[in-house]
């Protein structure tokens, strides 16, 4: 009985040869340096690293949670680009390691045991006659492709001889240097990145500080190593104080980076252009060395950074140091019309006194140059009450206006209520003309996403909130605002019961212009009814404030306006927008505006800290890729063999050159060595 035989299965492929064999493949590479193309296109189109607002206000909330996903707001340092690129490293390493080797190989050999029958293939060959015998024959091809830059190796085969010769073979280098370059640049890439930090963070339970705390509160788990490789971190130095620690910013939070050195800021200058704008800002600082106690002084502008002890420091920007603020407190709800003094600090926050609600102020900035497009001094502003009721806010100027000029110096604070709501302000110090009027502007905005939307207090004759205040104050009052009621109906109607009905439409019309505004009075009205009660509405509400102004004067101790004075036309244009200014009123999200009356200020430097190494190895790969590219598109190779054989006492010569690419120059160069060994050889030839 036979047995079948049967051949064995074939082993399986190890997974682990398979997954070398897809991340050593070029088309591998190819695809991760598409999709660096991609992630590198997003990161140069789409500006980086700006507030979530920005984003949210460009794309809409729906794709902001989308896009956030993929982290295309920080492109270069998100997890997924990352990641790409340490494959990108591993592939062109693999390729570099599985290749490298044969082309080297292949660059040092001749070649020289090609078959002499095999020339007869090749496109470019020659076959010649000479007298000379083969060995003497041999020394002369030798010596002529010598003197035309050939290294050439001779092979004995009996009594034949084959020359195998070479030039250009560093064109193979051309390849290997490009491949590393792509492996030096992107460890280089990830070595700058922030891959160094979120190791630490991974690896040796660095924890980001979230919360408020001063540095020297802040534990071991949120600093980060001094020897730390590379770091990129800010500095925010006030006038006259030193620092020796960056912020590193690490997820939701930030991480200390401790410096080799203490900068500090002796001095901060900036310049300004006609426009407002920083034309140039530097820093007179003083570096000491931690470990040798040793200074020096430097100044660091931008685009001339300080290098000291491997750690870069740029000019980055600047900010406020801790400016000291005075300020008058107006409240804008109840009878009240005084003022209260407060004092805060940019960047702290403070509480308001108890009588005007206890809210928590943060002061966050303080400009001392505000240049504004005011054109003619045309305000934004419309003069028609009527037709443009609504028309109270927008921004302190408009574009239509071709005159810039400084408006002075403004404070940017923050109200926070009970419920933890809050709304950024933004207050002049000085009022601006507007409509002839000087106006206070008094800027607000729900976030900084945001432009502001000023309520336009005009200022009196003092130049002073003080007389809009009372006339505010007067309006909450019922009282007040019956008198004003009653005084307008006995100057506009005649005595009996007209005259009460006119003292109660005013009455009811200010006691709802105080509550809501113009609004109030449009929104009660039927809709085909609004545009008639409005016209109706709007003189007899600026008359009757009008004599709420009186009544507010007198209980000041101030004399009545004389209407028909030299400074009649000045009141009613004041009257007019304190009219409007009141409309708005009952919008603005405060209950008290702060009113900036004097300050100190403090400057701070913003300083970037950098330790890159990276950098350098970018600039060697940068260097590689250089050398790459230019030997692989200026450094051809070619290849000549010449078999000779004995022939009739003489010798029989075949020749033949090749090249990977053929060109109109490698035609050239095949044409000359043809010639030159017909010269040589003397004898006749068979050219192909």
């Amino acid at each position: 009985m036979s047995r079948a035989a049967v051949a064995p299965s074939p082993s399986p492929r190890p997974l682990g040869a398979d997954v070398v064999e897809l991340l050593g493949s070029m088309r591998f590479a190819i695809s991760l340096l598409v999709f660096i193309c991609v992630a590198s296109l997003i990161g140069t189109v789409l500006p980086q690293n700006q507030s979530a607002n920005a984003y949210v206000d460009q794309f809409g909330p729906f794709w902001f949670a989308v896009f956030d996903q993929f982290s295309i707001w920080h492109v270069y340092n998100s997890v997924w680009f990352l990641l790409i690129m340490a494959f990108l490293v591993v592939s062109t390493t693999l390729c570099v390691l599985r290749n490298a080797p044969k082309m080297l190989r292949d660059m040092r050999s001749f070649r020289e045991y090609v078959r002499g029958s095999s020339l007869r293939a090749f496109h470019h060959r020659v076959e010649l006659s000479s007298d000379l015998p083969p060995e003497r024959a041999c020394a002369e091809v030798g010596a002529l492709l010598r003197a035309q830059g050939f290294r050439y190796r001779v092979r004995e085969d009996g009594d034949s001889r084959m020359v195998a010769a070479k030039k250009g073979a560093a064109n193979r280098l051309g390849y290997i240097f490009a491949h590393v370059a792509i492996v030096v640049i992107c460890l280089g890439g990830l070595l700058d990145s922030e891959l160094p930090v979120r190791l630490q963070t991974w690896l040796f339970d660095k924890q980001p500080v979230t919360g408020n705390m001063l540095i020297s509160e802040v534990p071991e788990s949120g600093r980060l190593s001094a020897r730390n490789p590379s770091f990129r971190a800010n500095m925010l130095v006030p006038d006259g104080k030193q620092s020796s620690v960056g912020i590193v910013a690490a997820g939701q939070g930030v991480l200390l980076q401790p410096l080799p050195f203490t900068l500090k800021l002796n001095k901060f200058h900036i310049d300004y252009y006609d426009t407002g704008m920083p034309s140039d800002f530097r820093s007179d600082v003083t570096v000491t060395d931690l470990a040798t106690g040793e200074s020096f002084d430097r100044t660091i502008q931008v685009n001339e950074p300080l290098h000291y002890r491997g750690v870069t420091v740029y000019q980055s920007s600047f900010d406020d140091g801790g400016s000291t603020l005075q300020l008058k407190a107006w409240p804008l709800r109840g009878g009240g019309a005084q003022p209260v003094e407060v004092a805060g600090t940019v960047g702290r926050e403070g509480r308001l006194p108890a009588s005007l609600g206890g809210l928590v102020v943060d002061y966050t900035g303080l400009r001392v140059i505000n240049v504004e497009n005011m054109g003619d001094g045309q305000g934004p502003q419309p003069t028609d009450v009527v037709e443009h009721v609504a028309a109270v806010t927008g921004s302190a100027a408009r574009p239509r206006n071709d005159g810039l000029r400084n408006v002075g110096p403004s404070v940017q604070y923050r109200l926070i209520g009970a419920d933890g709501q809050a709304h950024e302000f933004n207050q002049y110090l000085l009022p601006v003309m507007i409509e002839d009027v000087p106006m206070f502007l008094l800027g607000v905005r729900d976030s900084a996403s945001q432009p502001y939307r000023y309520l336009r207090v005009p200022a009196d004759g003092q130049g002073t909130m003080a007389e809009f205040m009372r006339l505010r104050a007067a309006l909450d009052d019922a009282g007040l605002r019956d008198q004003a009621a009653r005084r307008f109906a006995e100057r506009n109607a005649p005595a009996g019961e007209q005259r009460e009905l006119m003292f109660q439409a005013a009455r009811g019309a200010l006691r709802t212009f105080a509550r809501d505004g113009f609004n109030g009075i449009i929104d009660a009205a039927p809709p085909d009814q609004r545009e008639k009660i409005l016209n109706f509405a709007v003189p007899m509400i600026q008359l009757s404030l009008t004599e709420l102004r009186d009544l507010a004067r007198a209980g000041a101790g101030e004399p009545a306006l004389d209407p028909q004075g030299p400074d009649a036309e000045r009141d009613r244009q004041w009257m007019r927008q304190a009219v409007l200014a009141l409309a708005t009123l009952p919008d603005y999200p405060a209950s008290v505006a702060l009113q900036l009356t004097g300050f100190e200020q403090v400057q701070a430097s913003v300083f970037q800290v950098a330790r890159s190494p990276g950098k350098t190895i970018v600039y060697i790969g940068c260097l590689l890729l250089v050398l790459g590219v230019f030997s692989m598109f200026y450094i051809r190779e070619r290849r000549v063999w010449v078999w000779i054989r004995p022939q009739d006492g003489g010798s029989a010569w075949l020749a033949a050159m090749t090249t990977q690419r053929r060109t109109l120059d490698f035609n050239h160069e095949y044409e000359r060595l043809r010639d030159a060994l017909r010269r040589l050889s003397g004898g006749p030839d068979h050219d192909v």
